[in-house]
């Protein structure tokens, strides 16, 4: 398993439309290879801020490397840039290797 996410610092006032962007944007993540799963998820409030952070779970490195060179991801992206007023900066990126996974019944997965 691999892990993408991206942390977001939206502006005060600004979370409504940052979350719509997000819920109508078209991802065509549902027709790409090695595609898990993607969340949004909304943090802590902060002085200036509230901390969101997206991420996407994929079958491997390679699938989320593959994904990142494809149209799929140049069509996700292609109007992103609009959306900078809505938060500080620019969104931090980490990716994680899984090196332990447990399902439901404390099984290794």
């Amino acid at each position: 398993m691999f892990l993408a996410m991206n942390r977001f610092k939206v502006k005060h006032g600004s979370e409504t439309e940052f979350e719509r962007v997000w819920r109508e944007r078209d991802t065509h993540l549902a027709t790409v290879p090695g595609f898990v799963s993607f969340a949004l998820l909304r943090g802590a409030e902060r002085e200036d801020h509230t901390l969101y952070s997206s991420h996407t779970i994929w079958a491997s490195r390679a699938d989320f490397e593959a994904w990142t060179h494809s149209e799929a991801f140049r069509s996700a992206h292609r109007n992103a840039g609009g959306n900078k007023p809505l938060y500080h900066g620019h969104p931090e990126v980490e990716l994680f290797e899984s090196v332990l996974e447990l399902n439901a019944l404390g099984e290794a997965a």
